[in-house]
This record gives C-alpha cells, sequence and structure tokens, in this order.
C-alpha cells in the first residue's frame, strides 16, 4: 500500500524550526559562573592534593631509612606501606588519564584539563565514562571499590575506618536524579566536562588523604619516634616553621634518648642559650627564610664530652588569611553566603571579621565560618580579618574583597510525586506522565545547579497550548498553582502531545521579583 505523504503547512515549519532554536538555546544556557566556580574547586583540589602528597612522601622515606635501621622491626609495616603506595598511585593515575581523555575529547587531541577550553562540552565525559564497550566509569568504580576495601583492612580504629568509608564512599545519593542510576551515571552522565574533571580531581585528593590516613596507622605499629643509641641526634622542635612578621618563632631544642637527670649544654651559634628546658625564642621583624644553627654539648658516663650539631630551617611570612566562599567566586546580594575564614595557626575562636558599615552584615555561623548578606549589587565588599595570638595580642591579617552581584535566574519545575512516594520535580525536555502531570498542584523555581540550592517564591506564569491547526491557547495560572482551565486541557491531552509553560514570574531571598527567561517544554508520555 502506498503511504501519502502529508504536505507540511509553512506555520508547521516555522514552529518546527523555532522548537530546535528553542532546544538549542536551553542547552547552552549553562552559567559561566558556575563553570568558573568548578575551574576554582579545581585548583583548589588539586593544590591540597599536592601537598597532601608531599606529606605522603615524608612518610615513606621514613619507612625506607627505619627499614635500612631495623628491618627486622620494620619489614612487616614496610613492605605494607609499600602496598598502600602501589595502590594509592595506580588508582590516582587512573583518574588522572581519564581527566586527560575527557580534556582531548572536549578540546581535541591538543585538549589540556588544566586549561580547558570547552568546559560546558557535555558530551566528553559521558562519552569517555559511559560509551557502551569503551566506557570507563565501571572500571573506575571498581577500582574505587577494590581501594577502599584494601584500605579498610589495614586499620582497626573505628573513626579512622568511618573516614575511609566516607571518603571513598560510591553509594548513590537519594536525590530525585539519581533514581535509577548508578555510581557512574549519576556524576558523569551529561556532566559538563570541567564538572567532571574537577570530581576526578577530588577523588585523586581523596586518595591521597586516605592514603596518609593508613600509612600514619602503619607508622605508629613500628613507633618511628625509637631513636636507638647510635642514631643520637640533637632535634629542633619549633612551634611553627611559618611565622607572622611581629609575632615570635619559638622551638624547643632537645636531644633524644639522653639521660633525663643531665641538662645539655646549647650553643646557639657559638654563644650558650641561657634556658633551663632548652627553650629558645627570637623576634621576627623581617620576612624571609632563616635557619637556626647550634649545638650540644653532653657529657657519657665515663666524663668525656660528644658534640651534636642542629639545623632547623624556618620562614617568616607576611601577615595573611585565607578567606573563600562557601558556594561560588563571588557574593550574592539579599542572600546569606556561607563563607570561611581561616589563618594558618589560629583556631577558629581567635578569628574575628568585619565589613564596612552599609554594605551588609556579616555574622557567626556557630561552626567556625560565617554568613555574609550583602546589600548592594555590582559593588565589592570588603571583609576584614582579625587574629588573636596565644598571647592574646590581636593583629589584623588584610582586607579581602569580593565582588557581589545578583542572584541568577532560577529555573522552573513541576513537582510531583513519584511511585516511591518522594517528590520529585520534572525538567522539561522528556516525556512526562500524564498521571503524574495530573497529580501536580503547580510549578517552583529553583536555583539548582549543583553548587547553588536556592528556592524561589513562583508568583504566575503561564501555559501555552496549541489547537489542530497551530493557534496557541494561552492560560494563566493562580499564582504558582495550575488553574481550573489549565487542568482541564491536561485531560484532554492525548501521548506524544506537548505544551510549554512560559512567562514564569518568581521572588527569591533578595526580595527581586523577576520575569524568568526559561520555557519549560512538557511533553506528554
Amino acid at each position: 500500500m502506498k503511504i501519502k505523504k502529508q504536505r507540511v503547512s509553512p506555520r508547521q515549519k516555522m514552529i518546527n524550526l523555532m522548537y530546535v532554536l528553542l532546544m538549542a538555546m536551553l542547552a547552552l544556557n549553562v552559567s559561566s559562573d558556575v563553570l568558573n566556580g568548578f575551574t576554582l574547586v579545581d585548583e583548589s583540589l588539586s593544590k591540597s592534593s599536592e601537598n597532601a602528597g608531599k606529606q605522603n612522601d615524608v612518610l615513606y622515606s621514613a619507612f625506607k631509612e627505619y627499614m635500612e635501621q631495623n628491618p627486622e622491626k620494620v619489614r612487616e609495616w614496610f613492605e605494607r606501606a609499600s602496598e598502600v603506595k602501589e595502590k594509592s598511585d595506580t588508582i590516582y593515575n587512573l583518574a588522572e588519564r581519564l581527566k586527560v581523555r575527557i580534556a582531548k575529547k572536549a578540546d581535541g587531541e591538543d585538549g589540556d584539563f588544566k586549561n580547558l577550553r570547552n568546559r560546558e562540552d557535555l558530551e566528553a565525559a559521558t562519552y569517555v565514562m559511559l560509551a557502551p564497550g569503551s566506557g570507563e566509569g565501571q572500571l573506575l568504580y571498581d577500582a574505587i571499590t577494590e581501594y577502599r576495601t584494601s584500605m579498610l583492612s589495614m586499620v582497626s580504629d573505628t573513626v579512622q575506618k568511618e573516614i575511609i568509608e566516607t571518603s571513598l564512599s560510591t553509594d548513590v545519593p537519594r536525590r530525585d536524579i539519581s533514581l535509577l542510576k548508578n555510581w557512574q551515571e549519576y556524576h558523569f552522565e551529561n556532566m559538563p566536562a570541567i564538572a567532571a574533571i574537577t570530581l576526578l580531581t577530588k577523588i585523586q585528593n581523596d586518595v591521597r588523604y586516605v592514603e596518609g590516613e593508613v600509612l600514619h596507622t602503619l607508622a605508629k605499629n613500628i613507633d618511628m619516634g625509637d631513636v636507638r643509641v647510635n642514631q643520637i641526634r640533637a632535634l629542633v622542635i619549633p612551634t611553627s616553621k611559618n611565622v607572622v612578621r611581629g609575632s615570635d618563632f619559638t622551638a624547643q631544642i632537645i636531644l633524644a634518648a639522653v639521660d633525663s637527670t643531665q641538662r645539655p649544654q646549647i650553643f646557639i651559634g657559638d654563644k650558650p642559650l641561657d634556658a633551663e628546658n632548652g627553650i629558645y625564642t627570637a623576634r621576627c621583624n623581617s620576612t624571609g627564610e632563616y635557619t637556626l644553627n647550634g649545638y650540644m654539648i653532653v657529657n657519657d658516663g665515663t666524663g668525656s664530652q660528644s658534640r651534636y650539631d642542629f639545623s632547623q630551617k624556618y620562614t617568616v611570612v607576611e601577615p595573611t588569611a585565607t578567606v573563600s566562599a562557601s558556594l561560588m567566586n563571588v557574593l550574592y546580594a539579599g542572600f546569606s553566603n556561607p563563607v570561611s575564614i581561616s589563618v594558618p595557626g589560629v583556631t577558629a575562636n581567635n578569628i574575628s571579621a568585619s565589613i564596612a558599615q552599609g554594605s551588609g552584615t556579616i555574622k557567626s555561623d556557630g561552626k567556625g565560618g560565617y554568613i555574609v548578606t550583602p546589600t548592594k549589587v555590582g559593588e565589592e565588599l570588603k571583609i576584614g580579618v582579625t587574629a588573636r595570638g596565644e598571647e592574646g595580642k590581636s593583629q589584623s591579617m588584610g582586607e579581602y574583597t569580593f565582588r557581589v552581584r545578583q542572584l541568577p535566574d532560577p529555573m522552573p519545575f513541576i513537582e510531583y510525586k513519584g511511585k516511591d512516594g518522594n517528590t520529585q520535580r520534572y525538567r522539561g525536555g522528556t516525556a512526562f506522565s500524564k498521571q503524574s502531570l495530573m497529580s501536580a498542584n503547580g510549578i517552583v523555581a529553583a536555583i539548582d545547579d549543583g553548587l547553588l540550592n536556592i528556592g524561589f517564591n513562583v508568583l504566575s506564569f503561564e501555559t501555552v497550548f496549541y489547537d489542530n491547526v497551530g493557534n496557541a491557547i494561552p492560560l494563566k495560572s493562580q499564582g504558582s498553582m495550575f488553574s481550573q482551565q489549565q487542568k482541564e486541557m491536561f485531560r484532554n491531552l492525548g501521548r506524544g502531545k506537548r505544551f510549554y509553560i512560559s512567562h514564569v514570574r518568581a521572588k527569591g531571598p533578595d526580595n527581586i521579583e523577576r520575569l524568568l527567561p526559561t520555557t519549560l517544554e512538557v511533553i506528554i508520555n
């Protein structure tokens, strides 16, 4: 039977073209601020991972040194430490290789994950991690699971076990978007390339952290603080190797394995140190690197003397503090922005922060952080930090500037109850069951992009239906709720039909009313 091809009217062609254009605009609607936020987080995690790796290398060097000194006692723990290093480097390098593949898939063969150009690419991570037959998401999942099991077998402390379980968890959060997804699909499906690379960097950071936890446990088992008689050496124990200009450098100079009834003679340079407990103090007024050199004279049981030299480097730095916005690299006006403030070597209760009068408010969150609420969009907000030292003296640690922006526009959703009874959000563009649509009361709006999760009050919206000849039928809502007319139209929709939700007006926590530029397409299943 010959099939007669139906002629498409010019009006229908125009409607189809507008639909394609709308979908392209929706696909490109990725905030540059969000992408920048992922870049900053990735850089911070990379630095943290690098620092943890350096600390772990110090422990490995200590294991090797004591293996040479006492192989009989240390061998078992040295071999376990070597196994930890091999397995940690294997999974770390796997994550590194995946970052390289994602970068090359997004930017081409010259792609560099440290300088990603197409950060918003939604296909690179999905292809590398989830492509049928070649996706490596399952390989990464299996590697993390195996590594976690191996590390747990090397510790017995319940707190450390909990830390390792949490750091290397492969559980899928019970959220709307995670339904029916496994771990790799939840983290990498349709994920921007920069977000996937940041997640892999986080995994590397977690591996280095867990590696350090296990190494410290192994080190305790061999008592790495032991010093044999033939390895006696003079030690300098500073309270801190980094000293803020204007404060004191304090160090305790001791000799390990020495008779407690004898006090060694301590010389700084060639001058004797007049201190009963070996406490040395020097005022630091200039920045730079310094070295504390000296020696000890110790009397042995025969009455003869032995000399032990010591040397300790330390650094004097300018007053500094670390101030970072917990959500993004900017602050939002009219919104309670969580901000963490820390000063190296200073506890949270000895740190205070302030902002200029009239620019907003800042207050402690009671958990060591701060809540900053700016008032003026487009202006800079400066946070001044003050630290109180051990002697009770307060010192300014500088001012830190943030740009203040208006909260970005939220996205509209249809909230409904899933089969499991949990509230879910329909984001448009895919098939939506008529039963779920009829059970929904209205729509909501929120900034829900993985970094921000901020709810808005919907004031009104409009639904647009099309009749059989292509005529648009707009219907207004009752606030955030579907009107009776809209619900009646829902009842008459058949499978494959669609309508649009647009002209959404919403008000956020900043009390600014806005007309959302996003249109929600609903396709009936």
